[in-house]
């Protein structure tokens, strides 16, 4: 089941249970995990984009060592809220990993790469530091957002 609703997506979830962050781009994919509670998301692997199937052979085995219950991918959309080009490769990274029947919420993230990148910079990081950190702490931010919102709900 892939869906931008949070409602669904949660019934679609166990009652507890470990998510994974996907900020997934053209080059890389920032990965975050959180815990099986939902409180806190926190960065992962960044794993450097090869051909489709062996990205995805990285991904399920980090599903698979942290016990994944649901996975949540960044959905880029533009200020306007319409979809973009990135959008609709996100929409075809989802449906690519629906055979592993694990429920999966495209999560707005408009601005993540910018707020995270902004913190960087205020932490006095450096370019190289920001170029390694920035795709999975904006995963982090990313699955932060739908945890919180998942447990609003």
């Amino acid at each position: 089941m892939i869906t931008t609703d949070r409602t669904r997506y949660r019934e679609a979830l166990p009652a507890a249970g470990r998510l994974i962050g996907l900020d997934v781009g053209t080059k890389t994919i920032g990965t975050a995990i959180c815990d099986a509670g939902w409180s806190f998301a926190s960065p992962a692997l960044l794993i450097r984009r090869t051909k489709f199937q062996k990205d995805k052979l990285a991904l399920v085995a980090l599903i698979t060592e942290q016990r994944v219950a649901g996975i949540v991918i960044g959905l880029p959309l533009h200020l306007d809220s319409n979809e973009s080009p990135r959008s609709q490769s996100s929409r075809a990274f989802a449906r690519n990993m629906e055979d592993l029947d694990l429920p999966i919420l495209l999560w707005d993230e408009r601005l993540s790469t910018q707020a995270v990148t902004r913190t960087l910079i205020e932490q006095d990081a450096s370019r190289a530091k920001r170029a390694e950190l920035v795709d999975k702490m904006a995963a982090a931010y990313i699955l932060q957002g739908a945890i919180d919102a998942l447990v609003a709900a």
